[in-house]
C-alpha cells in the first residue's frame, strides 16, 4: 500500500504496539516515537515496545511511550524493520501477528500482513513524516523524532543517499519549530572521550585494499575495553572509516560475545551495490549501507567480507 492507504489503516485501527529492530539506530527509534505520539494525538491507544538493544542516546526518544506489562495490542506496526530476522528478542511474541510494516528498505521481505515500502527514500522517517501529515498528526513532538530518524540515515544530508525529498522532509519537520541545532549536536557534533580513543586504535589496526580504496578494520571487545568504550560510544562507527580521502567502501567488522561478528558495509553506491555484497553472506540493507553477521573468528570474518566485496566489484553490473 501507499502511505495514502497506510494512513487510512492507522486511521482506521487501535490499540496499537510499535516495533523496531535489534541494534536500533536512530531512524527505527524516531519512527517508533513520531508514530506513537502521532496516534496518540489521534487519540489513538499507541505504544512503542521496548527494546532491550537502545543506547542511552536514542532510548531517552521513547520515555513515556513504552507499552506498560500486560498491554495486549489490537494493531503491530514494524518501522524500519525489512525481515524477520532484524527483530529483537522482546519483538519475537510478535513475529507471525505483524498487521503493518512501514519501510524503506530495498531488501523489505514483506513478512507483514500488508506493507508501505517507499524504497527511494533516505530514511524510514520520511515515509512516516508522510504518513503523519497525511493523517493531520503532527506538531514539535512528532515532529523531533522524526527529524532525528531523517538526519540519523542520511549522515546529516551528506551520504549519497540523501535527495531532495529527503531535504523537503527535514525542512518541514524543522517548521515545527524543533531543536534541530542541539539535535545535530547531539548526533553529529559530540563524541564522548572513549569514542575518540577508540577511533585512534581503529586507525592504528585498519587495512587497505583495492589501492586504498577499500578498508577494513575491526572493532575488537579488547579494543573496546581498551578504550574504557560501552555500545554507546559506537554508535554510526561504521561512517568512521569512510571519511578518510580516497576510500571508496568500507566494512567494519564488530565482535560481540561468543564469536560473533556483525559487519557493516558503507559504499560508494555507484560503484558497489552494499545490499548485494551483504546479501552474499545473509545480510541486506541499501545500495550504500548494508550488513551482515559471520559466526566464527575476525580473521574469518574478514576474509569473508573481502571475498564478497571482491565478487560483487567483479560483476559488470551494480544494478
Amino acid at each position: 500500500m501507499d502511505y495514502r492507504e497506510a494512513a487510512a489503516f492507522l486511521r482506521t485501527h487501535d490499540n496499537y504496539l510499535i516495533l523496531t529492530h535489534k541494534r536500533p539506530d536512530g531512524d527505527t527509534i524516531g519512527c517508533a516515537a513520531g508514530l506513537c505520539r502521532g496516534l496518540q494525538k489521534l487519540g489513538k491507544t499507541a505504544y512503542a515496545l521496548f527494546n532491550e538493544d537502545a543506547t542511552p542516546l536514542l532510548a531517552g526518544y521513547l520515555d513515556g511511550l513504552t507499552a506498560p506489562e500486560g498491554f495486549v495490542p489490537d494493531t503491530v506496526v514494524s518501522v524500519d524493520i525489512a525481515a524477520l530476522g532484524l527483530l529483537p528478542d522482546s519483538a519475537l511474541p510478535y513475529r507471525e501477528r505483524i498487521d503493518l510494516a512501514i519501510d524503506h528498505h530495498p531488501s523489505q521481505e514483506f513478512f507483514a500482513r500488508e506493507t508501505c515500502l517507499e524504497a527511494d527514500k533516505a530514511a524510514c522517517g520520511e515515509v512516516i513524516w508522510k504518513i503523519c501529515t497525511e493523517l493531520g498528526a503532527m506538531d514539535g513532538e512528532i515532529a523531533a523524532p522524526l527529524y532525528v530518524a531523517v538526519a540519523t540515515d542520511c549522515g546529516c544530508f551528506v551520504y549519497a543517499n540523501t535527495t531532495p525529498h529527503t531535504h523537503r522532509a527535514a525542512a518541514a519537520l524543522m517548521e515545527q519549530g524543533i531543536p534541530f541545532q542541539a539535535l545535530n549536536k547531539r548526533h553529529f557534533r559530540t563524541k564522548s572521550m572513549a569514542r575518540m580513543k577508540l577511533e585512534g586504535l581503529i586507525l592504528q589496526h585498519m587495512k587497505l585494499y583495492h589501492g586504498g580504496t577499500v578498508a577494513v578494520a575491526c572493532v575488537s571487545l579488547e579494543m573496546m575495553a581498551q578504550a574504557g568504550a560501552t555500545s554507546e560510544d559506537t554508535d554510526d562507527i561504521a561512517a568512521f572509516l569512510g571519511q578518510m580521502e580516497g576510500v571508496l567502501h568500507t566494512a567494519t567488522i564488530r565482535e560481540h560475545e561468543g564469536g560473533e561478528y556483525r559487519i557493516s558495509v558503507r559504499t560508494d553506491a555507484n560503484l558497489l551495490n552494499a545490499t548485494r555484497v551483504c546479501t552474499r553472506l545473509g545480510g541486506g540493507g541499501h545500495r550504500a549501507a548494508s550488513g551482515c553477521t559471520i559466526k566464527g573468528t575476525v580473521a574469518e570474518a574478514e576474509r569473508a567480507i573481502l571475498a564478497a566485496i571482491d565478487a560483487q566489484l567483479a560483476q559488470p553490473s551494480q544494478d
